[in-house]
């Protein structure tokens, strides 16, 4: 009698086991909740119930660290700390949360299951075409805040992708649509969650940019197809009487590593300012690697010094050590600062320079040790034609330095 319990107890114990609610295969409309009236879309696909695709115009983000719990999903971004955590209904639609529990935010956040469409499109044909190249203006009434960009778009009937540069970086892969006098955009990659609004003329869009459901701000445009932002290379310089750099700071296993060490003597070094936390720090980390496992039998040494907002110096290291696992990075990352990614305390720790203006910020260094270029910013893939500049001009400037 007793075995037939234990029998009967396992059986149950089994079949809920076996009702667990999971994600279904297939496609998933998402939004998170902006304000009151309006919601930022993106899509994904569920491939397996461990495993999903998320698009964002030629972007497609793969995520498998997705964890279930009764009848909730926890859906963890790579590399980011931001996570979803939703309830699964028995239709497969879901509701819950997009967290950052560093930054202590909390947006709504919903999906809708085999629904395909980004923003809600109606039959009407589109009138405008945005495609070429607009100069924009962020904040343009507040002189404390304003700030340059280049929007580049491209449009294919009412479709639009494309991005917005700035001095400090790019917006990484906007998708959306025209429509009537209307352009909206998003993109959602877990840490970044944007939504552009705007009204345009064949000329001019006015509109705003928001940032989860904690930040906006009005932007204006006009077309421009000569317009270019200034110099990356000229934003960030040595104060006078330097000519090199020094630091030293700690890997994830508390080795302190100087840029003065043995191993950096007589080679080209890449220093690399960056956070764990940062879209276009992971692009141009995914760059870098690519790049550093192609030529490190060559005399060149690539040096990551991570910025890091989380609270505690082990959860930094956490985030380091997940980034170089899932990107493969084989060059030191180390952590320069926690608590913060505040610029100015970032230029206290490298006193030489006359500011921090970005992450990242790159600073190359000849075999003799001196500083020979800085460049302030991050021209990621959904730049197009300036991404495939920088890697070329990256390529160049780099075999110069090993040819001296």
């Amino acid at each position: 009698m007793k075995k037939l319990l234990i029998f009967f107890y396992l059986a149950v114990i089994l079949s809920c086991e076996n009702e667990k609610i999971q994600l279904t295969n297939g496609i998933y409309r998402a939004t998170l909740k902006v304000n009151d009236t309006l919601n930022l879309p993106f899509n994904f696909e569920v491939t397996s119930p461990k495993t999903l695709k998320i698009f964002n115009a030629d972007e497609v983000i793969l995520v498998d660290e997705v964890v279930y719990e009764n009848d909730s999903v926890y859906i963890k971004m790579p590399v980011f700390e931001g996570f979803l955590a939703a309830k699964i209904s028995n239709d497969n639609n879901l509701i819950g949360l997009f967290i950052n529990k560093t930054l202590n935010r909390k947006v709504p956040f919903k999906a809708t299951f085999e629904n395909n469409m980004r923003f809600e499109i109606n039959t009407e044909p589109s009138k405008l075409n945005i495609s070429g190249n607009w100069e924009t203006v962020f904040s343009p009434n507040n002189e404390e805040d304003r700030y340059l960009a280049k929007g580049i778009f491209k449009q294919m009937g009412k479709k639009v992708s494309g991005t917005f540069r700035t001095t400090t970086g790019d917006y990484r892969f906007l998708d959306g649509i025209v429509e009537g006098n209307e352009l909206k955009l998003s993109t959602f990659d877990g840490s970044h969650a944007f939504l552009f609004t705007a009204k345009i003329t064949d000329s001019v869009m006015q509109g705003m940019f928001y940032s989860g459901n904690h930040w906006s701000e009005p932007f204006v445009a006009k077309r421009n197809e000569f317009f270019e932002l200034p110099d990356e290379n000229q934003l960030t310089f040595l104060k006078e009487g330097y000519d090199r750099i020094d630091f030293s700071f700690p890997d994830a296993s508390g080795e302190l590593i100087s840029i003065s060490d043995n191993r950096f003597k007589n080679k080209v070094v890449v220093v690399q300012i960056m956070g764990t936390w940062c879209p276009n720090c992971l692009d141009e980390s995914k760059f870098y690697s690519e790049f550093y496992k192609k030529n490190k039998s060559k005399d060149i040494e690539f040096i990551a010094l991570a910025f890091e907002y989380s609270k505690t110096s082990e959860m930094a290291f956490k985030n380091m050590l997940r980034l170089k696992e899932t990107v493969g990075i084989e060059y030191p990352i180390l952590l320069a600062q926690y608590g913060s990614s505040n610029k100015k305390q970032a230029q206290e720790k490298l006193p030489m320079l006359n500011h921090v203006l970005s992450y990242p910020t790159t600073i190359y260094i000849d075999k003799k040790g001196k500083v020979r270029k800085i460049h302030t910013g991050f021209n990621g893939p959904a730049t197009g034609e300036k991404y495939t500049e920088f890697k070329k001009e990256f390529n160049q400037f780099i075999h110069g330095l090993l040819n001296e």
